[in-house]
């Protein structure tokens, strides 16, 4: 690692200990972001009254008792389909106020920005209705449609869309190509990380969703992983074993998603400043 400015200024055994101060302080961060997963994960293999020493006791009985197959299979059909839309909808709509030129643009992007800080639970009751009209209650739909579009996700791709080169677009317009076709070939390839960032935005987002589950389904086999991770919560007790053990089961799929994708979300996030 190069030498910084402000180490430059030390002598060798000071920048030494600059570098180790440095090291210390990045360790105590680790742990305590790590300390609260680590207790998850011991109290989660805790042995049961009549087992001794860490056991796989709990998960098995949590997996069981929580029908996560059910929950990860619903989990996955929503995130995934509302990822997708809501990749469809940022890209066409980034790529519009990007690059089209038209009159009420900036106006729109305003609009777009202001929908992020409204809450959605402010949104229940008339979506509620909406999608009581559309006898979509109950269904994939009602969890799927209300967040198939989404203002950040557009925000995200509109401003990775500047910084690629519009001579990039110039030159398959040359070619013929038209604008999905220069969107489609030239544009979505390029954009890789951003998609990658929202795609992780977006699907971790669904996947911890319980608010929309709990309002719009009471199908039991709609369930999702949250509502079966509530379902171990009890009014006045607990059985904090088997709640932590149905809280790694829950969380293990995102964090590896993470995990895979971290280095284009970094790049993703790291491209997407504030521009034009």
């Amino acid at each position: 690692m190069a030498p910084s400015r402000t180490m430059l200024l030390f002598s060798p055994p000071l920048q030494r200990l600059w570098i180790w101060l440095n090291t210390l302080l990045l360790l105590a961060g680790v742990a305590v972001v790590l300390w609260p997963l680590g207790a998850v994960l011991l109290m989660a293999l805790e042995p049961t009254a009549d087992q001794t020493g860490w056991t796989l006791a709990n998960l098995q009985q949590a997996w069981q008792q929580g029908q996560f197959l059910v929950a990860f299979a619903n989990s996955a059909v929503v995130a995934l389909s509302v990822t997708a839309l809501q990749i469809a909808t940022s890209a066409l709509a980034g790529y519009a106020l990007a690059r089209l030129q038209f009159s009420g643009r900036q106006l729109i992007l305003l609009g777009i920005l202001a929908t992020l800080v409204i809450p959605f639970q402010l949104l229940v009751i008339p979506i509620f209705l909406v999608l009581k009209a559309g006898h979509l209650i109950n269904t994939y739909g009602a969890l799927i449609l209300p967040t198939a579009a989404n203002g950040f996700g557009i925000f995200l791709l509109r401003q990775y869309f500047l910084t690629i080169p519009p001579v990039l677009e110039e030159a398959a317009a040359l070619d013929g190509a038209n604008r999905l076709q220069i969107l489609w070939h030239v544009i979505l390839p390029l954009a890789r990380p951003a998609l990658t960032t929202l795609f992780l935005f977006t699907f971790i987002g669904e996947w911890n969703d319980l608010f929309k589950p709990l309002i719009f389904t009471t199908r039991p086999e709609l369930q999702t992983v949250q509502l079966a991770l509530a379902s171990f919560q009890e009014q006045f007790t607990s059985d904090w074993p088997l709640l932590m053990a149905a809280v790694v089961i829950a969380t293990l799929p995102v964090v590896g998603l993470f995990l895979l994708g971290q280095r284009q979300f970094i790049e993703g996030i790291a491209a997407t400043g504030v521009k034009g």
